[in-house]
């Protein structure tokens, strides 16, 4: 059993998660169960997600949950995407959300590939 605050891209979604809270407490009121709602929550899931493989027993099983992790970046970036086009979000705030999620995708695919090589 690893402890999740000690990995890179645990810190890294984190820190991610808590600049999206701040991001989307300017988003319209309209949006409090709609688009700020879905973008909190994916992002969230991101590090609980590396978290909860982290508890987990056998590399095999923490590989899938960092696969899940992956999915809810996929998932956020969409809702950042959309978030940008409807003028919620102002171009460079979107441009540094929207790499910080492709970095978090980079660091869980290297992790992946790292667990499952050593099957």
């Amino acid at each position: 059993m690893k402890d999740f605050r000690d990995l890179k891209v645990w810190e890294k979604s984190h820190g991610l998660t808590l600049a999206l809270y701040k991001a989307t407490s300017g988003f319209p009121k309209a949006e409090i169960y709609g688009l700020t709602s879905q973008i909190r929550r994916a992002s969230a899931s991101i590090p609980a997600n590396i978290a909860e493989g982290c508890g987990r027993m056998g590399e095999a099983e923490f590989a899938r949950f960092l696969q899940i992790a992956t999915g809810s970046a996929s998932e956020l970036e969409y809702h950042l995407q959309l978030s940008h086009d409807l003028k919620m979000l102002k171009t460079p705030e979107y441009d540094q959300l929207s790499s910080a999620v492709i970095e978090v995708k980079r660091m869980l695919t290297g992790l992946i590939k790292k667990l499952k090589a050593g099957d």
